[in-house]
Formats: C-alpha cells, structure tokens, sequence
C-alpha cells in the first residue's frame, strides 16, 4: 500500500488531538502537508478515517476500531529501534564524501549533524573541489562517494539524481535590486558584477545558457568557487549568480537575498554518485541512503515539486 509511518503517526496524533492544527503543530508540519498525509492514508486504505466539517474532526467508526491497530505498528516499530540502538552505536569508520563546494555551506552541515546523532562514531571527511575533480575522485576511489552535477552519461558512475535547483541572484539586502521579485540577465548590466572563473562547471552552465543573450553583464572580479563569491556579495563588493543552495536561508544574519533570475532561467540537477558495480561498506551506505531518503521526504512535502542545488 501506498502509505508510510509518517502518514500513521500523522494519523495517531489528529485521533488524539482531535484537531488538524494542534496536530499539525505537534508534528512541526503545515496543515495543508497534515492534510495531504491523512488524505494519503485514507486514499491507500480506501477508507474515511475523519468525519471532517468547518467546526470540528471525528474518527468514523473505521478510524476507531483503526486507532489501536496503528499504535500496535507504531509500538512495533520502537521496539525494533531499542533493539537496534546497540547495534547502530556500535557502527564506527571513515565515509569519505567527494562534493561540489557550495554543499558545504547549507547543506551537508545539517545532513552531517543528523548522521552524527545517529552514528557518533563515524567520521566524516569532505573533499570539496570543482564537479570533475568530484568524479575523479570518485572514478578513483578516492571517495566513497560523491555529491554533484555531472557523472549522468558516465559507464562506470552511477547517478542517483537528489535534487533539482535554478540559479539565483546573490543579493545584498540593501542593494537597489533587493525589493525586485524577479530580475534579468539584463537588469544586471548596470551594476557591478561578479562571476565564477572559466574551468568551473557552473561558469560553464551560465555561459551555455546566456551564448544567446545580447547585453551581458561585465564581471569586476572572478572566484574559483561559489562559497566565495557568495562571501564578496556579502561584503557588498556586486551582484553575482549562483545556484540556490550556495545561498543563506530566509531569514540567515548575513542579510542576503536570493532574486529569481529569468531570460534565460537556468537550472542544474544534483545527484549523488558511485562507482558502478562497487559496494559501499556500511557506514558509508548509511550516510548515502539518509541522504537520499531526506531527497525523498522533500520531494513528499512540495507541492509542486520544489527542489535545492548545490555547485
């Protein structure tokens, strides 16, 4: 059936609430991905759970009697995770993880802090460097595994994709461009500007896109990585293009903006990658299946699809 523990627990905790926002509050989900939840169990289960109105939410009778069925699985389950929990503590080693550099700014800080929750004798090592070098590295058995845009059209690389992200304008908050909601290749011209340097996958990818683009921007100053450029937008030196993960989150002390860029839109595709035929040992297998069930979970909760990017 399509339906997972999530849906069950988001289930259990509307019974026992008997509301949707208490509910949704307790699980730190919007009410509409509660709903979308719920909706998914009844839909696998072919059966109304909630009598829903304006005012108020109560089980039907099938929720009832379905009530205690889904504690018992949910008992289960923290069961086996106590039985486990020896074993996982006693997983140790070295995953070493080849990636793109802007994943090292907002997105594997997290991923790491929750694989170290989990295994806390594992240590991680990153090897951050241009998305070829990643697939060296990688092709050589440098790295367990790598984190990147390229490797699809390799024989020997397995591409697992993750996530789906477009290129935005770094922007400082008082910049006069800030307040824009959306800007172009053009609104760019009449600024200072700065780029990534040629022989960087990402440079290649904008170049691609703007080859047709009339009026193109002239950079004042070039960086190798995007974390760095990033770190000049910050200290108000330009403008300057990035994909959306490089950038701080809403609301971040650093006080940049990111700024749809359209005309042309440009997007990449990050994925995770392998070698082919290779096994990866335990703890590195774990790290790589956590990252992409959390791809999953995102892919889950967005309405349409809404994904992040790296460099």
């Amino acid at each position: 059936m399509n339906f997972d523990l999530a849906d069950i627990r988001a289930f259990l905790s509307v019974a026992d609430f008997g509301s949707f926002r208490v509910a949704s509050e307790n699980l730190h989900l919007s009410q509409s991905a509660l709903s979308r939840r719920i909706d998914k169990l009844e839909s696998a289960l072919g059966i109304k759970l909630f009598s829903r109105t304006t005012r108020k939410v109560e089980l039907t009778t099938v929720g009832r009697a379905f009530v205690p069925r889904a504690q018992n699985v949910m008992r289960e389950l923290d069961d086996a995770l106590v039985g486990i929990k020896d074993a996982t503590e006693r997983i140790s080693g070295l995953v070493t993880i080849a990636c793109v550099p802007s994943a090292v700014g907002y997105f594997l800080p997290a991923a790491i802090k929750r694989f170290h929750a989990s295994y806390p004798k594992v240590r991680i090592r990153l090897i951050d460097e241009y998305s070829s070098e990643v697939l060296v590295a990688v092709a050589r058995g440098d790295a367990d595994f790598g984190l990147t845009y390229i490797g699809t059209q390799e024989a020997d690389i397995n591409f697992e994709p993750l996530l789906e992200e477009r290129f935005v304008v770094a922007c400082p908050a008082g910049h006069p461009l800030a307040k824009r909601k959306r800007l172009t290749w053009a609104d760019l011209t009449q600024h200072a500007y700065l780029t990534l340097a040629q022989g960087s996958g990402n440079r290649f990818l904008i170049d691609q896109a703007i080859s047709q683009v009339e009026t193109k921007p002239q950079w004042i100053c070039e960086v190798r990585h995007v974390p760095a450029l990033v770190s000049l937008v910050e200290a108000g030196l330009g403008l300057g293009v990035v994909p959306r993960l490089a950038m701080p989150p809403k609301g971040h002390s650093s006080g940049l903006i990111s700024i749809p860029l359209d005309d042309p839109k440009i997007t990449r595709v990050i994925g995770l990658i392998s070698r082919r035929g290779h096994e990866l040992m335990p703890a590195a297998r774990l790290f790589y299946q956590m990252l992409l069930s959390g791809s999953e979970n995102r892919r889950n909760e967005a309405q349409p699809m809404q994904r992040a990017g790296i460099k």
